[in-house]
């Protein structure tokens, strides 16, 4: 599981992974480098490896925004379906991209 899920997870939010949270990978293996968060503490290992289920379902569940955003298509040709097959094909169109593809 990728750290950067687990801190997300922890936070409630995903940082700035520039300046608030640094993360680094000389070892072969993901870690903190920097802590720059105001008013909360740097989470242990033990901390994060609690959250290994929630953080693997923020990551299938980013998985499948973006394949549902590849399967909507643009906002032009969104509205260009729209124009020419209907508001409620639209939804209906809509709705099955979801159905196939549920979050969890």
């Amino acid at each position: 599981m990728s750290l950067s899920y687990k801190i997300k997870a922890y936070l409630g939010r995903t940082p700035d992974f520039q300046k608030e949270v640094i993360l680094q990978n000389d070892t072969g293996t993901d870690y903190i480098k920097e802590w720059n968060v105001d008013g909360v503490a740097k989470p242990t290992d033990a901390q994060l490896n609690a959250l290994e289920s929630e953080a693997t379902t923020l990551e299938n569940n980013n998985k499948v925004i973006s394949t549902r955003t590849k399967l909507y298509g643009t906002i032009a040709e969104q509205l260009e379906y729209i124009v020419e097959n209907g508001v409620d094909a639209f939804i209906t169109k809509q709705q099955q991209i979801k159905d196939d593809n549920p979050k969890e």
